[in-house]
């Protein structure tokens, strides 16, 4: 029976020692899964904060984006507004140079008239000034009528002409332009 017991503690023996190295086997496993899980929460530390830096350095450029883009923005509605002014004095001084081309196409059309006259034999110098003159009592009579448009028209109430009209008639008398006067 000794015997018998001795085999079966041998056996307990023999399954305990499995149990053991099945103990020690589970423990050196879950030391290489701890050693395991420890790097990896390493990794995943490290990958969150490289992860957070490019989110601050995307958000970094981001801001730098638009900042730029802002100024861009900003540099682009100036030169618009720059080149707008530049076009609006482009065509003020090409409408200020037509009028002036126009201007001086037409004093060479009077000064070729002239010479043309003048060639001809006709001098129309103190018919131009007398016009001038003419032209000056012209308008301070007209400025004179202003003033007195309550008096009489164009009397001195005495049924004799103005000035002007007296002047008027005497030029009516004279001879045109021209007559008499070629060589």
């Amino acid at each position: 029976m000794i015997g018998k017991l001795r085999e079966e503690v041998d056996v307990i023996k023999a399954e305990s020692l499995k149990w053991k190295e099945g103990m020690d086997l589970f423990a050196g496993e879950k030391e290489v899964a701890r050693a395991q899980l420890s790097s990896a929460k390493k990794q995943l530390q490290s990958m969150k904060e490289k992860s957070s830096i490019q989110v601050r350095r995307i958000e970094e450029l981001e801001a730098r984006l638009a900042s730029e883009l802002a100024k861009a923005e900003s540099d682009a509605e100036k030169a618009k507004a720059d080149a707008d002014a530049f076009v609006a004095v482009y065509r003020a001084d090409a409408e200020a140079a037509q009028i002036q081309v126009a201007e001086l196409a037409k004093c060479r059309s009077r000064r070729e008239s002239l010479e043309e006259i003048h060639d001809r034999g006709f001098d129309l110098t103190e018919e131009i000034k007398r016009a001038k003159e003419l032209k000056a009592d012209t308008e301070a009579l007209a400025s004179d009528d202003d003033d007195d448009d309550d008096d009489d028209d164009d009397d001195d109430g005495d049924g004799s002409k103005s000035g002007y009209e007296s002047r008027e008639a005497s030029n009516g008398e004279e001879t045109a332009p021209g007559d008499n006067q070629e060589t």
